[in-house]
């Protein structure tokens, strides 16, 4: 049902206007790139700046690639900042399956592979963060550091609404019912969902949100956000076979106090020999940008301990 669901929104995609068809010059950082590489099977945007180590930036819902604009622009004259838009989100190809996390990883271990030389920095934040916990244990050799962003970790989610979980899983994860529910209210859904994990409620500027919608709001856009959300059941029991293993390389967890908080550094502890850990005292879930400053500052110090 949910794979005839999202073949239905998905109809006509490949028809969509040139006003999708690549980045607005203005929405890149200053002298950034915006590039497409074929990668595990899949079509994949992402955009590049900078020089020096590569750092892969994995962005989260309701997000795409400019989730990362200002930590790019920090970080360009120590770095080669690279930032995807994750299969089926902005201008990577969407495809009808492969939103677990297995095969995230996957496309962003074929990607490192192309760009960065087989190994890099990768930062991760939302669902990006749980890409890049399961990529840190699948493609080990890739990852030259992990930074996990204000995420939970796969399994160590509170789905259940009645006993203080968060209501939104159970709605995203709702075969057809959400994209009927937001279909035409792609921006004020975003925008209520922003505002809501948000501590410093206008940190995501009016402007960054309206781009966000407008990649979300084209066919097939939601039902992609949501299939990410749809394979977490699948994500917890791949997660649930690492519980004995140990990551090798270095691990910094950066939440913010009014987001996931101390459960990502406690979660993360179980499994990291070497983990860093970080709370954003004045920041909720988008930590890159409610506090940019502080997160570039402390981003730069892990990477280049």
């Amino acid at each position: 049902m949910e794979r005839r669901a999202f073949l239905a929104a998905t109809a006509g995609a490949a028809l969509l206007g040139p006003a999708l068809a690549e980045v607005a010059p203005a929405a890149l950082p200053a002298d950034g790139a915006s590039r497409f590489v074929e990668a595990n099977g899949v079509r994949l945007h992402y955009v590049v700046v900078g020089a020096g180590p590569a750092v892969v930036l994995l962005h989260g819902w309701p997000q795409t690639w400019l989730a990362w604009k200002q930590t790019m622009e920090r970080l360009a004259s120590r770095f080669t900042l690279i930032a995807p838009d994750l299969r089926g989100v902005g201008l990577s190809q969407r495809t009808p399956a492969g939103y677990d996390k297995q095969t995230i990883a996957a496309d962003i271990a074929a990607l490192i592979a192309h760009v960065a030389g087989g190994r890099a920095h990768v930062v991760g934040h939302d669902m990006g963060g749980k890409a890049a916990f399961l990529l840190a244990h699948l493609h080990p050799d890739c990852v030259e550091r992990l930074v996990l962003v204000d995420c939970l970790l796969p399994g160590t989610e509170n789905m259940d609404a009645a006993h203080g979980g968060a209501w939104h899983y159970g709605f995203h994860m709702a075969p057809e019912i959400p994209e009927l529910l937001t279909k035409g209210r792609e921006h004020a859904y975003i925008t209520a969902q922003i505002r809501a994990w948000s501590y410093r409620k206008t940190a995501v500027s009016e402007a960054t949100i309206a781009e966000y919608a407008r990649h979300y709001a084209t066919p097939g856009g939601m039902a992609a956000g949501f299939a990410f959300y749809r394979a977490l059941p699948e994500d917890a029991r791949l997660a649930a076979s690492f519980t004995d293993s140990t990551l090798s390389m270095p691990v910094m967890t950066i939440a913010g106090r009014h987001g996931v908080g101390a459960r990502l550094e406690e979660a993360a502890r179980r499994q990291a020999r070497d983990l860093t850990a970080e709370i954003v005292e004045d920041s909720g879930h988008f930590v890159a940008e409610e506090a940019p400053d502080f997160f570039c500052d402390r981003l730069a110090r892990f990477l280049s301990a």
